[in-house]
């Protein structure tokens, strides 16, 4: 596929997906490389464009440069976002109680705190991604080390075998510094790399995952 080929695709992958705005969304295509820009006027929007551009074949590598842009009237104080990123995270039963501490900052979002589960801290993140009048989200949350690396190693590739999306002898896997996963190998596609860190995340006593995986 050439950079023709590859920009249209991503543009029509864009233009189909209906929680996108994509009508003020720029694509450029060079060597696998997509580069996106213009604006969106929420910032889950930015998230959902690039997950759009990863989703096409043949895509190796986004660069995401799109701008949230909220019309005048609706744009809102980092106090009035900060309450509502409070009680979302509250209401969510997937996160325990008063474990998630809330920032902002011009708009920026900044959660700290510690929790379990990767999952969790996606969850979080996920939640304050969708109030308006935010323009980033900083997830700083750390994860609880509770496992031995010898232990999270077989859980990881145990997964790794056990996933039909996955090549599992392709991943090479190594834990360092007490939970820090390393990947690195080739996948055949931008979902089989997000299968293997997936089930890196899955595993307890995981609380960072080093990514070096390359699709071919």
């Amino acid at each position: 596929m050439n950079d023709r080929e590859l920009r249209q695709n991503v543009m029509d992958e864009l233009d189909f997906d209906p929680s996108i705005h994509s009508a003020e969304i720029g694509v450029a295509a060079e060597n696998g490389v997509v580069t996106l820009t213009g604006h969106v006027p929420f910032y889950s929007q930015k998230l959902e464009a690039e997950r759009a551009a990863w989703r096409v074949k043949g895509v190796k590598a986004v660069a995401q440069e799109i701008q949230v842009r909220y019309n005048g009237e609706k744009m809102h104080n980092d106090d009035e976002i900060a309450q509502r990123a409070v009680s979302i995270l509250a209401w969510d039963s997937l996160l325990p109680r008063d474990a998630i501490r809330v920032k902002v900052e011009d708009g920026w979002v900044t959660l700290t705190g510690q929790l379990d589960w990767n999952y969790q801290r996606e969850v979080a993140a996920e939640d304050v991604h969708k109030l308006g009048g935010v323009l980033g989200v900083v997830n700083n949350i750390a994860l609880r080390q509770t496992a031995n690396e010898i232990d999270v190693k077989q859980h990881i590739t145990d997964a790794l075998k056990r996933h039909a999306d996955i090549e599992a002898k392709r991943v090479k896997v190594s834990v360092h510094d007490g939970g820090t996963v390393s990947l690195e190998g080739d996948v055949g596609s931008w979902d089989e790399r997000v299968a293997a860190v997936h089930a890196a995340w899955c595993t307890p006593g995981v609380h960072a995952v080093d990514d070096r995986l390359k699709i071919g």
